[in-house]
């Protein structure tokens, strides 16, 4: 049971989940006059950490829970910096194809539709991801430093991880004599998507700093490095790759033979200069 009371308790997640809606409402009604409803990736990691601020306004004595705090300084830092880096990637870009192709199925009307199946849906998934973010600061029993340092650590060498991959990828595409190649250099050279094994370790190392500051209370939260890695891997990340870029460039199935897909790891043969 929580230590705090049930009324508190309640109020701070509700206030997550209406901060991730207010959030999702507000891009939502831009997205309808700017015609992209792709905004909303530009948004979404600000509703996870956002919520995860609220926790630590609402629910009493969290001020005092300084690795609890430290999570919520990485998921702020992790938000931050994937928000900024969206946006610089998109800007001036339009609606994401994805999302174009989103628009053509659900017509007409997309623009209303769009509230629900997009918005709606990505506000309530910000919350149940920062699942961890609440059990760290609602634990019945809070712990020190020592039980949260491993799942620390782990957060933040996947976010530096996913950080210098995404920066390693756009150098590679900045360059003009790279346009249509496969960017197979850097972290790309032991793993086909290592922005997105980043991504998973930034969430299985909150979900780990949570249990080592909270205990088996957090191992609730399990739910959010769970649903990270489900939607990395099979939604929206990995497979969606996967399956576009042979298409588009045909040297990628060569890539694909001798690079791990998602968890780093040594190429199969080395490539000739």
């Amino acid at each position: 049971m929580l230590s705090i009371p049930i009324t508190a308790a309640w109020q701070a997640a509700l206030g997550g989940l209406a901060w991730a809606l207010g959030i999702a409402v507000a891009t939502w009604a831009v997205s309808w006059v700017r015609r992209d409803a792709s905004l909303v990736d530009r948004l979404w990691a600000i509703m996870v950490s956002g919520a995860g601020v609220v926790y630590a306004a609402l629910l009493p004595g969290a001020a005092a829970r300084e690795p609890s705090l430290v999570l919520l300084g990485i998921a702020l830092a992790w938000a931050i910096r994937l928000s900024t880096f969206i946006t610089v990637r998109n800007w001036g870009h339009g609606e994401d194809h994805r999302y174009r192709a989103i628009r053509e199925r659900n017509q007409p009307h997309f623009e209303r539709k769009s509230l629900y199946l997009v918005f709606g849906l990505q506000a309530v998934l910000a919350w149940v991801v920062s699942a961890p973010l609440f059990a760290a600061f609602a634990s019945p029993d809070p712990r020190g430093w020592v039980a949260a340092l491993p799942g620390l650590l782990l957060a933040a060498g996947g976010l530096v991880f996913e950080a210098v991959a995404d920066a390693q990828m756009s150098r590679f595409k900045n360059q003009p004599d790279h346009r249509g190649r496969v960017m197979d250099r850097g972290l790309w050279r032991y793993t086909r998507h290592p922005n997105y094994f980043g991504e998973a370790c930034v969430w299985w190392g909150l979900w780990l700093g949570a249990m080592g500051t909270a205990g088996s209370a957090a191992a609730w939260s399990v739910v959010s490095p769970l649903l990270m890695t489900f939607l990395l891997l099979r939604v929206s990340g990995v497979a969606l790759l996967e399956k576009s870029m042979p298409e588009r460039r045909p040297a990628y199935r060569e890539y694909q033979q001798r690079t791990s897909a998602f968890i780093p790891w040594p190429p199969r043969t080395e490539k000739r200069p």
